[in-house]
């Protein structure tokens, strides 16, 4: 591609996130200090959403990075409007299709011969075509009687891919250091780290080595699973711009009508594909990212006449993966544990471990806000879920809403692309079965959880009931710090809004060391117990008990 062309993408890119900057400084900083507050309250979603429609038409014409710009907005409903995330989320990655003598001319340079030498036969119409590449049927020619498959897909990169990337990926960077002078904008995200991430998986994209050796480590994860398939690399043929893989393609996905014809259970389906995601999550620590509807099939096994009929989950495209590594692994495990077992203090135990929480938040009013959430919705399907009486979420938007407004959460950047997977997930499921059931899911799973928790060894509960007691001992010190600040005058406590007395900050601090000593005691018995030291365990049972009491009683006095 020429340097006009080129230049003239990135000032298009450039000026047309100029003109939405323009607007919102028009409507939100000029119009709602002159006295028009109200009226740019009431229009704003529908200047969202109509900011949205233009982003989408720009994405669609001009194809490379800009539709992965908006699948990856189309996830972040933690820093962007609703208005916004919902018009973007069904922008499918299908462009029109680069013209069948630039490929082949790229292909055989890459493969270091004609298509005819390599393959037995290879289809000029493309099977589907993306923003960054797009998909030939082929046939491998016989070279080795133990090659197990002959049809084969073969993935291209378009022509001069690199170039637009790196000018779109440019444009991006100058918009996103502008936006960071907007201090609502600074504090609620990071957008240069948002790029830096969204870039380098970009970049992962347009290495079909990198895909390729995804691809081999997702295959060996299920090998020994019968329920899901995952195609087979033929590395000879594959390079840096060029793949060349097993054809596995099947029903995809979202083809309901075809998946039901096949004599297969969608409610299956969605249970299966659901499960997969929890074993890659919470098993295998490395996740399919892309779990579109291009990306998933459902493969019919044996006759027609099998009742019920076997089938495979087939996924292909590992161009985009997430990594989970242990300890973000741990801080989800403690969330679907807490969410499994409807405990709202272990979901919030888990939000600060995963660094999700700001600083300031209000914890014991995000707990009580979980807790009822869990209360009023725990066990509802998806489809009952949509039937919520708005006026009821209003209302517990106006209950909570010291914890809805102040946006008390951020999403860290290792969990950015695992978010936006899970949430096309979650529709994905709902589609395949309306009555899909998040909680009966995850529930079984969070019990296995539980249960090897359980199973772990005294030393790992002394260390834990340790912890507790280190904690305890840290209190008194940590009081005396407050105190003296509070004293001198050089408190500052960091929650947006609230102002703290002493008196508060002394009740809380004596509420925490009353439950920590509670707790430490309780579980050192219990777990004593059950290893056998029935003496000791019983005796801290019962301090546990007369703790408990004079908690409820005389404390309370």
């Amino acid at each position: 591609m020429n340097k006009a062309r080129l230049r003239g993408r990135y000032r298009k890119i450039v000026f047309f996130f100029w003109g939405v900057i323009a607007r919102f400084i028009w409507w939100e900083l000029f119009l709602a200090r002159i006295g028009l507050r109200p009226w740019v309250r009431s229009t704003r979603p529908e200047r969202f959403r109509r900011e949205a429609v233009r982003f989408r038409n720009l994405a669609i014409h001009m194809g490379g990075v800009m539709i992965k710009v908006g699948q990856f907005l189309s996830s972040r409903l933690d820093v962007l409007p609703r208005e916004v995330t919902d018009e973007l989320s069904g922008l499918q990655d299908e462009v029109p299709a680069e013209a069948y003598g630039a490929i082949k001319e790229l292909a055989e340079s890459e493969l270091g011969g004609s298509l005819s030498e390599k393959f037995e036969w290879f289809d000029e119409t493309p099977l589907a075509a993306a923003s960054l590449g797009q998909v030939h049927r082929a046939r491998l020619r016989v070279t080795n009687e133990a090659q197990p498959f002959r049809e084969v897909v073969v993935k291209v990169q378009r022509p001069s891919i690199e170039q637009i990337v790196e000018v779109d990926l440019s444009a991006l960077d100058r918009v996103g250091k502008v936006l960071m002078h907007y201090r609502p904008v600074r504090e609620h995200a990071d957008v240069p780290a948002l790029l830096r991430e969204f870039s380098s998986s970009v970049r992962e994209e347009i290495d079909y080595l990198h895909e390729a050796e995804n691809a081999a480590r997702f295959y060996e994860m299920f090998r020994d699973d019968p329920h899901v398939h995952v195609p087979r690399i033929v590395k000879e043929l594959s390079t840096l711009r060029v793949l060349t893989l097993e054809d596995v393609y099947a029903i995809k996905i979202t083809d309901y009508a075809a998946i039901t014809a096949a004599g297969i259970d969608r409610a299956d389906v969605a249970t299966r594909l659901f499960d997969t995601y929890l074993k890659q999550i919470f098993e295998d620590g490395f996740v399919h990212a892309d779990p579109h509807p291009g990306n998933l099939f459902v493969t019919p096994l044996g006759p027609e006449s099998d009742s019920p009929r076997r089938w495979q989950l087939t996924f292909v495209d590992f161009g985009m993966t997430a990594q989970v590594h242990e300890g973000v692994r741990e801080g989800l495990r403690e969330m679907l544990i807490g969410v499994g077992t409807k405990d709202a203090s272990r979901v919030v135990n888990a939000y600060e471990k995963l660094g999700m929480i700001l600083p300031g938040a209000n914890l014991d009013l995000l707990k009580k806000a979980e807790g009822r959430v869990f209360e009023r919705f725990w066990g509802m399907s998806m489809s009952e879920l949509r039937k919520t009486n708005p006026a009821e979420l209003r209302q517990f938007a106006h209950e909570y809403r010291d914890v809805i407004y102040t946006m008390p959460f951020q999403v860290p950047q290792n969990l950015i692309m695992l978010g936006r997977t899970v949430a096309i997930l979650s529709g994905m499921c709902t589609g395949l079965d309306p009555n899909f059931n998040l909680w009966n899911q995850i529930a079984p799973y969070a019990r296995k959880l539980v249960e090897q928790e359980a199973t772990k060894g005294l030393d790992y509960w002394l260390e834990q009931i340790g912890e507790l007691v280190q904690t305890l001992l840290a209190l008194p010190s940590q009081a005396s710090r407050v105190l003296a600040q509070a004293e001198a005058g050089g408190l500052v406590v960091q929650v947006p809004q609230i102002s703290r007395d002493v008196r508060g900050v002394i009740k809380s601090i004596d509420r925490l060391t009353t439950g920590v000593v509670f707790t430490a005691v309780l579980l050192g018995g219990v777990f004593l117990y059950n290893a056998g030291n029935v003496m000791f365990g019983e005796a801290l049972l019962g301090a546990s008990g007369v703790l408990l009491l004079w908690m409820l009683f005389v404390r309370r006095n």
